[in-house]
């Protein structure tokens, strides 16, 4: 029999010659899917919901908009939970609460129920990509590779977008089949599936000694006041945003009346939660972010306010006009393994940020005369925008971020695409405060040729993503590490 020593080494030499294995990616992929097809498939459900519990329609926003905000908040406090306390653990519990939310939305007899279930969902589903971040910077290092894995961090990017495209088809089938419960009752089987695939794979956390699980000890490394903090501000902010073109001075209080000792709380703090120092100096890190949740804003306007657009001016059903728009979410899974592989940042970023002012231009084009076949060439071209600015931007995250700070880095780096979302919604509401009109998404074009114009600055200008883009196969040694991007 072979001593323990033997074994470890022979451990580590499988590691070594193949870290990312089916069984240690797939439920790293499949807890990826929980947020966006959470986001997407509620679309379906809200006219049933207020049919059935006799409110109007649009207070059932509140179930889009708390696990927007929900989200918003946990991704980075997910994230640092798991630099603490160990990903695999954060990344069970975020199963278990996305498994109670769907309990609890399935059973849910008002509204009120059901909002409780979505902020549920969002505050576990939002573990997921943190913890897989940390998973995987984690296991790169075990392994000793220098370049990003960029196939797995492409596996982790189809699995959002191709389950945020695949979100509204599934809930209309399931809702239309089964009821609108279904679209809270649909991540009981998925998240059980979950659960058996990490327990059984997913490699375990170190044991932490018993000081290390005090909850004093625990609050002080995570920085407790600053992720509370963080919540009253990021809740103030949303909902400040929400309510524009409407000044809701009490949320701005609100905001001003946090976010200023916050900040000076996080500036005195030698392990803050929100590094605002350490922000400043990444200026990559910072950029990134930037880029991310601008590109967003793009991307979800077309999703968001094109669809209005089709229905009101084209008169499109709803269905047609989701179908219209499907070839967005069908290319940006196609396109992102084969970039993610390669590990490319500049270029993709530059693609990214080209299409993005190409189809902003392309939507102020646009009438209630123009064919189907031009609305399909800008949800594709925006399809290519989708694509390459999540791998780029996520290749970059990757680089950039401190590696004992990948899940806090990881959770703010979704927390600035939810505020491009958010502020999506807010843009399509006010250019189309007076009807989805053909001014209104002329409007909307401008903001966002604006918008790309930001985005593309922020890559061209950008002297850490000077370098060259390398690919990661055998006839290229060089790989994009930390070094090619200063």
């Amino acid at each position: 029999m072979r001593t323990d020593a033997a074994k470890a080494v022979a451990a580590a030499r499988d590691l070594a010659r193949k870290p990312f294995t089916w069984t240690f990616t797939t439920p790293l992929y499949v807890g990826a899917s929980l947020n966006p097809v959470n986001s997407s498939i509620i679309a379906t459900a809200l006219v049933p919901i207020a049919t059935e519990l006799h409110v109007p329609v649009g207070s059932t926003a509140v179930l889009v908009s708390s696990l927007y905000l929900a989200s918003a908040i946990a991704q980075p406090t997910a994230g640092k939970l798991a630099e603490v306390l160990g990903a695999r653990r954060i990344f069970l519990a975020g199963i278990v609460l996305v498994l109670l939310g769907g309990v609890v939305g399935g059973l849910g007899q008002n509204l009120a129920m059901l909002t409780v279930a979505r902020v549920l969902v969002g505050i576990g589903t939002s573990a997921a990509f943190p913890c897989a971040m940390v998973l995987i910077r984690r296991r790169a290092q075990d392994a000793g590779l220098d370049a990003p894995p960029g196939g797995v961090l492409g596996g982790i990017a189809i699995a959002g977008m191709a389950t945020a495209a695949v979100g509204p088809p599934i809930g209309g089938l399931l809702v239309g089949a089964a009821g609108w419960r279904w679209a809270f009752l649909i991540n009981i089987p998925v998240t059980a599936m979950a659960m058996v695939m990490a327990v059984r794979w997913l490699p375990k956390d170190p044991v932490l000694d018993r000081a290390d699980r005090r909850f004093r000890t625990v609050a002080d490394r995570i920085d407790l006041p600053g992720i509370l903090g963080f919540a009253v501000t990021m809740s103030a902010l949303v909902v400040f945003l929400m309510n524009l073109p409407r000044l809701d001075r009490p949320a701005l209080a609100v905001f001003v009346l946090a976010a200023v000792p916050t900040v000076r709380w996080e500036l005195r703090r030698t392990t803050p939660f929100f590094d605002f120092r350490g922000l400043a100096a990444n200026g990559a890190l910072t950029r990134t972010y930037l880029r991310q949740g601008l590109t967003l804003l793009g991307t979800y306007s077309v999703m968001y306010g094109m669809t209005q657009w089709m229905e009101a001016a084209h008169g499109y059903s709803t269905v047609t006009a989701g179908l219209l728009l499907l070839p967005m979410g069908a290319v940006s899974a196609l396109l992102s393994r084969p970039l993610a592989s390669r590990n490319l940042v500049r270029g993709p970023l530059i693609v990214s940020a080209v299409t993005m002012l190409i189809g902003s231009a392309g939507i102020m084009l646009l009438t209630s005369d123009s064919p189907a076949i031009a609305l399909v060439l800008v949800s594709l071209i925006f399809g290519v925008t989708s694509a390459t600015t999540t791998v780029g931007n996520q290749t970059a995250l990757y680089l950039a971020a401190p590696p004992d700070q990948i899940g806090t880095a990881s959770g703010l780096f979704r927390t600035f695409g939810y505020l491009g979302t958010i502020t999506s919604a807010v843009i399509g509401g006010i250019v189309f405060r007076d009807g989805a009109s053909d001014h209104g998404l002329h409007i909307l074009g401008l903001v966002l040729v604006g918008a790309g114009v930001v985005v593309l600055l922020l890559t061209v200008l950008d002297r850490r993503l000077m370098g060259r883009d390398t690919t990661d196969s055998p006839a290229h040694t060089e790989n994009p590490t930390k070094e090619n991007l200063a």
